[in-house]
């Protein structure tokens, strides 16, 4: 989110709204978060479904990567915002998020956490084993 993209939601967007998109924002390329997991970031475990609300309702101009927020399982279940699921499948493709089915990405290897203060590499980028081995 760019300097005046973040002033105008500031000012513009109530509390809420406005927490979900900074989380949004950070969600790095070629992984995928769930809504579970950005309430869960926000302190509200039970609220996956209103972020799925507030989702639905982000603003073209703010150009959030919202392809990158599936469904606990990893299912595409916001795809209909974008038209069609598979414009959201391509987006996602073009990053190399890996999928285990036609419309469900593969959590286990590209599930990013908002808590988490890095990102950490997929399990496929691992090239130095000795942080696991010790």
């Amino acid at each position: 989110m760019t300097d005046e993209q973040y002033q105008a939601v500031k000012t513009d967007t109530p509390v809420l709204p406005r927490r979900v998109y900074e989380v949004v924002a950070r969600i790095p390329y070629g992984r995928v978060t769930t809504y579970g997991a950005i309430a869960r970031s926000l302190g509200s475990v039970r609220g996956a479904r209103m972020v799925g609300w507030i989702m639905h309702s982000v603003p073209p101009e703010l150009d959030l990567p919202c392809h990158r927020v599936v469904n606990r399982t990893g299912y595409l279940s916001g795809g209909w915002h974008f038209g069609h699921p598979d414009i959201m499948r391509k987006r996602l493709l073009d990053e190399g998020v890996p999928f285990k089915s036609e419309y469900e990405v593969d959590l286990d290897r590209c599930l990013w956490l908002p808590w988490e203060e890095e990102p950490s590499p997929a399990p496929d980028e691992l090239d130095n084993f000795d942080p696991v081995a010790g």
